[in-house]
């Protein structure tokens, strides 16, 4: 299985237009992030999972173009406005795009882009179809998919478990029993979006403590804000294991 970090950054990306701050004015290329994305593929699948503002931009970068399915943690924009540019997916592939998300989630992406579903659609829009999951465990391709339940402020979303990686974003909260089906995962990622506290995200330090419960191989911080600062100056603080996710990243799993 590989992971391609499309995406490490909060809605708002950095750089953020007009901040000067010091993560946002910075020469690394660590501290350049997109919008928080993943794509996982094995030699059987292809699983995208949410289609932010970005997905355009991050699927050039990254040389990507094909698609099986599409996951959905949550209807956030940052998460979901991005599919209008499926259609491009479309045309290279000449099949419809499967979505999966809950069944809230899916009536806003209907919503939002109503035209994809009209009786009479205009040439050129996306060809999707919807399809609502839950919290039950499903299989795609060669992968088990256990979906997450992620409290993100009061709001509850999905994170995944694909195989033997886990994929946590926008979370605020986890309870014991979404933890249980998290132990054993070789490769964690989960959100950090700053030091100080927030409402509906991990602080780094909650993101720590989650990890040491769940206790996997290696961890990858994600949905990172400028907040936190430039790479540089916080990454000495993390654990052995942990260190912080960058764009363009692949992580392979070996079977």
């Amino acid at each position: 299985m590989e992971i391609v970090i499309l995406g490490s950054g909060t809605s708002q990306g950095i750089p953020i237009i007009g901040c000067t701050c010091e993560a946002c004015v910075s020469n690394d290329p660590r501290d350049k992030r997109l919008r928080s994305s993943v794509f996982v593929r094995t030699e059987k699948v292809k699983i995208q999972v949410d289609v932010g503002p970005d997905f355009r931009t991050q699927y050039l970068e990254n040389e990507l173009s094909s698609i099986d399915y599409v996951l959905f943690t949550h209807e956030h924009n940052d998460h979901v406005i991005g599919i209008d540019d499926l259609r491009a997916v479309n045309f290279i592939q000449k099949k419809q795009l499967p979505l999966l998300a809950e069944k809230r989630v899916l009536g806003e992406i209907k919503k939002r882009f109503d035209y994809a579903f009209a009786a009479e659609k205009y040439p050129g829009v996306p060809d999707i179809s919807l399809h609502e999951i839950s919290t039950e465990a499903f299989r795609l391709g060669d992968i088990d998919v256990t979906p997450i339940r992620v409290i993100h402020g009061k709001l509850p979303i999905l994170g995944f478990k694909f195989n033997d990686f886990a994929y946590i974003t926008d979370a605020s909260m986890l309870e014991q029993s979404e933890i249980d089906k998290l132990y054993g995962v070789k490769v964690l990622i989960i959100n950090a979006l700053r030091e100080t506290k927030h409402y509906s995200h991990f602080t780094l330090q909650e993101a720590l403590d989650c990890i040491e419960k769940i206790n996997p191989e290696k961890a990858y911080l994600t949905h990172i804000s400028h907040m936190m600062g430039p790479t540089r100056a916080w990454e000495q603080k993390l654990p052995s294991r942990v260190l912080p996710l960058q764009d363009k990243m692949r992580i392979i799993l070996p079977d």
